[in-house]
């Protein structure tokens, strides 16, 4: 009795040895991306410091005149700086939200081109939507311009046409910019966000469409009481992930097609802070308006999450 007890205790010593083993490679393929989220995640809010200091290029911050919580006080005191933040945050919600308007596009694309019985062509589309997600803003730019410029292929074809009398220019209009950006954000990463849908298409059981149609289902109805209802937690789970980065509107396309007669309406979170940073030269304010971004984001996102947990059962943590 006592050799068998022996016997089991060594054989439970050695599998908890050999679970501590597993866990600790597993933490060892982890390492690396950690090291590389804590360099280019972490280390970079040491810059956060600025705001508070009046920072001057060219000198070391330690050197600059410490002004606490200045900057921060200037986002709400002063009235100049008050109306443009309140404008540019109005630009950045109405892009966004028009934005979510069409997110269920990516999802009922991949559920229709799933459906396609050629393969051939399935992947000629699915190739051809996916491109323009790694073609530049500047690059669109030129394609858009030589389409809707003055002198572009929609005007001659229309001024032949007889349909206008004189030619627009949609690149510097000021009216529906939103809607304009928004459309160009669908068109560039249609293919590229469907990708994830079709990752999820593919897990799900072939057996249930099966059953489906032996019950009679025709395909509108299984792509309706199927494809649909099972891609759902998934769009939830990205709709979530990307309240996050609700006020992360970028750069590059607002700087690409900003000009001086759609400014005031096509000027974003994110552009302002660049205008702030690197054209103006308050490098200190923009940090300023920066962590207040972020901050703002983080509270989005956390109260996004609990309202899924608590409405749907299900959330990202």
């Amino acid at each position: 009795m006592l050799v068998k007890d022996k016997k089991m205790t060594v054989l439970k010593t050695n599998n908890t040895r050999k679970r501590k083993w597993n866990n600790y490679k597993l933490f060892l393929f982890a390492f690396p991306m950690i090291i590389i989220v804590f360099i280019f995640s972490y280390l970079p809010l040491w810059g956060w410091s600025f705001a508070f200091f009046q920072y001057k290029p060219g000198k070391s911050l330690w050197n600059c005149d410490f002004v606490g919580w200045s900057n921060f006080e200037n986002l709400f005191n002063n009235l100049v700086m008050r109306r443009n933040l309140l404008r540019v945050l109005k630009n950045t919600f109405g892009i966004q939200l028009l934005g979510y308007a069409f997110s269920p596009f990516p999802l009922l694309f991949a559920v229709f081109l799933s459906e396609m019985k050629s393969k051939k062509y399935q992947k000629f589309i699915q190739s051809v939507t996916t491109l323009p997600n790694f073609i530049g803003w500047v690059i669109i730019y030129s394609l858009v311009n030589s389409f809707f410029s003055n002198n572009g292929l929609v005007n001659t074809i229309l001024l032949n046409l007889g349909i206008i009398s004189e030619p627009f220019n949609l690149m510097t209009s000021g009216e529906h910019v939103w809607l304009r950006m928004v459309l160009l954000q669908q068109w560039k990463g249609l293919g590229w966000s469907a990708i994830v849908y079709f990752a999820s298409i593919a897990g799900i059981d072939q057996e249930m469409y099966e059953a489906a149609m032996v019950d009679g289902a025709s395909r509108l109805q299984r792509i309706r009481y199927i494809s649909i209802p099972m891609l759902i937690p998934t769009y939830f789970v990205l709709l979530i992930m990307s309240i996050g980065n609700f006020l992360n509107s970028g750069v590059d396309q607002y700087l690409t097609f900003g000009n001086a007669l759609n400014k005031d309406t096509i000027e974003v979170l994110d552009l302002y802070v660049y205008n702030l940073g690197i054209g103006s030269g308050q490098i200190s304010f923009s940090v300023a308006v920066g962590i207040m971004k972020s901050v703002v984001a983080l509270v989005l996102f956390g109260m996004a999450n609990y309202a899924s947990k608590k409405i749907r059962g299900t959330s990202v943590f």
